[in-house]
């Protein structure tokens, strides 16, 4: 299993603190059957900064100590940038890393509780300049939950998003559980990932996500996400089923 968002690298982020945070995350992943991690610091979040160079260098630091301990969990590189007005220049000046060094596919965070007004227009540019946008956990972002057309908008316009296993199971609350299967159910996601911080309150739960979802939706639902997590990785071509608005029911004429 290819793991691609998760906050592994130690003492730059809100995620491992330490190199032994670090191995016993990585011993975590490698019982839940992960292989691969993409290693995604915070960028540009107004609390941690994370450029392309120190990100390399640590993540060749970590594949070394985890080859050293037998631990059988590959780390690739890659980014979780917050969405701000001069990205695309940010990209220019390889200030911003794509996954895997020289993929297309971008993790781009949104605030917690809005969506810039220059989002679409943003995310299309950087289609046009090549590169392909992931909005990392869309479900936990409050307008989207209130306001779905618009997560509708972005991906039917090419962006592609990625869901946090842990809010597939609930453990983000229910309203952020509902939204997470809607997304899922409404083809407006592409990948799940663990947005793993830590072995306690954030850890993995990707093996439980993905039963969850054979057991709901079947299995092709389960190969379609390892496969594009594959090509993620490959640099290749997503290809997913066509995008569908998100239609809640009303009652008593009120949503």
């Amino acid at each position: 299993m290819i793991d691609i968002h998760c906050h592994i690298l130690p003492g730059v982020d809100d995620g491992a603190r330490t190199l032994e945070d670090s191995i016993e995350m990585a011993k975590a992943a490698a019982a839940q059957g992960i292989q691969t991690i993409v290693a995604t610091p915070h960028h540009r979040n107004n609390q941690f900064d994370n450029y392309p160079e120190s990100i390399l260098t640590r993540v060749d630091e970590l594949n070394r100590i985890l080859e050293e301990e037998s631990i059988q969990v590959n780390i690739l590189p890659g980014q979780e940038t917050r969405i701000y007005g001069d990205l695309a220049e940010g990209l220019s000046a390889k200030e911003i890393l794509p996954v895997n060094l020289d993929t297309p596919y971008i993790l781009v965070e949104l605030p917690t509780s809005t969506v810039p007004k220059y989002t679409n227009k943003l995310l299309y540019d950087l289609q046009v300049e090549g590169y392909t946008p992931v909005i990392v956990h869309p479900e936990r972002n409050s307008e989207l939950l209130n306001k779905p057309d618009k997560l509708y908008e972005l991906v039917n316009g090419g962006v592609l998003t990625q869901v946090t296993a842990a809010s597939l199971l609930g453990k983000f609350g229910k309203k952020i559980k509902n939204f997470s299967h809607e997304i899922v159910q409404a083809n407006l996601t592409h990948f799940i990932a663990s947005d793993a911080h830590n072995v306690n309150n954030r850890s993995f739960v990707m093996r439980e996500a993905m039963t969850e979802l054979e057991e709901t939706y079947g299995v092709d639902l389960i190969y379609t996400y390892q496969e594009n997590a594959q090509r993620m990785l490959a640099g290749e071509t997503i290809v997913g089923d066509i995008p569908e608005p998100i239609v809640r029911k009303k009652f008593l004429g009120i949503f």
